[in-house]
């Protein structure tokens, strides 16, 4: 059995600037506070939080559409990847970014629901809101 999870959050940026940070590893890094080494290609490797996370690029629809096998170093050894999709949606100005994170290993979904929100999506409205005052 697995787990699936659905969050949300609306970030004052494009869905450019949202797309190109989430796979470009410097500002991934700078997002989040830790490191982050990804190949922004379909196919590509990715690790986030200093190898806490890690997977592979499976769909890339510039400014829309990510999608990745993704796990973490939490996850048994035999479990298969989950997938996580994130979607990018123009409001007026401001994106609707949608995760949606499934195939998680069963028990796991609530401290993946909680990280979402507190290492991605804080620091993500604290990023992008810092790059707009710099204008």
């Amino acid at each position: 059995m697995s787990e699936s999870l659905e969050c949300s959050v609306l970030l004052r940026a494009t869905p450019q600037q949202v797309y190109r940070a989430w796979l470009d590893g410097a500002a991934h890094s700078a997002f989040t506070g830790s490191l982050a080494e990804i190949d922004a290609h379909s196919g590509g490797l990715f690790t986030a939080w200093d190898g806490y996370i890690s997977g592979k690029n499976v769909l890339l629809e510039p400014y829309a559409r990510i999608l990745q096998t993704w796990r973490t170093s939490e996850f048994p050894q035999l479990a298969p990847d989950s997938f996580l999709e994130v979607l990018l949606e123009d409001v007026g100005g401001s994106t609707l970014v949608t995760l949606h994170h499934t195939q998680i290993p069963d028990g796991q979904s609530g401290q993946y629901l909680e990280g979402w929100q507190e290492y991605y999506f804080k620091p993500m409205q604290e990023y992008f809101d810092s790059l707009r005052d710099d204008l």
